[in-house]
């Protein structure tokens, strides 16, 4: 029972480590320190492989649990008494528990504010674009929180974040923000602006 209990608990760290690079951003915004968002964005390449690790070891559990249950149907007595987490009820729990956190990248953005923003603009002529390339980011999580800092600022008129191509474009109006400031609300969310290029 106690090596059951390891698995259990070995198949939860796993999971939780492996979405731990895409929770950062979504507790940084919540807790209102964006800057520790790329905090553990080392982790995304070891995702697949703690992704792996914890389905075999669930894989696992469950054998030894559906196992254990046909070796233990004997006429026999036994007086040892099952507790709650050594059932399958909450195997089961654990299970589901761990599904959703490794889903957790396909679903954190309902935990961001709508920052979409109605923009009048004045003249055409105004309107700049220019792509920052950025470092650290690693899933939909680290492109919200971009998103959101970044259309904090006066004067954005399209953000549009892609951590598959490590940058973010960006459309401003030029008289009521620059490139400087735009690259500081990157930058304060921990992730970093390497070069930047307008259009």
């Amino acid at each position: 029972m106690k090596s059951e209990n390891k698995l259990i608990g070995a198949g939860l760290l796993t999971a939780i480590t492996a979405s731990l690079c895409c929770i950062t951003p979504v507790l940084a915004l919540i807790a209102g320190t964006s800057g520790i968002a790329s905090t553990f964005s080392w982790i995304e390449p070891f995702r697949p492989y703690l992704i792996g690790l914890t389905v075999l070891v669930l894989v696992f559990a469950w054998y030894q649990k559906i196992n254990l249950k046909k070796e233990i149907d004997c006429e026999c007595e036994t007086d040892e008494k099952t507790t709650f987490f050594q059932t399958k009820t909450f195997l089961g729990i654990i299970t589901v528990f761990v599904i959703i956190m490794m889903a957790f990248p396909y679903y954190s953005v309902i935990f961001y504010p709508n920052t979409e923003k109605q923009v009048s603009i004045v003249d055409k002529s105004d309107i700049k674009m220019t792509v920052f390339e950025i470092s650290g980011m690693t899933c939909v999580s680290c492109e919200v929180l971009v998103n959101y800092e970044v259309n904090k600022l006066n004067g954005i008129v399209n953000s549009k974040a892609s951590y598959e191509n490590g940058n973010a474009i960006i459309e401003f109006d030029k008289t009521k923000t620059n490139e400087t400031e735009i690259e500081k609300a990157i930058n304060s969310t921990g992730y970093k602006v390497t070069d930047r290029k307008e259009n």
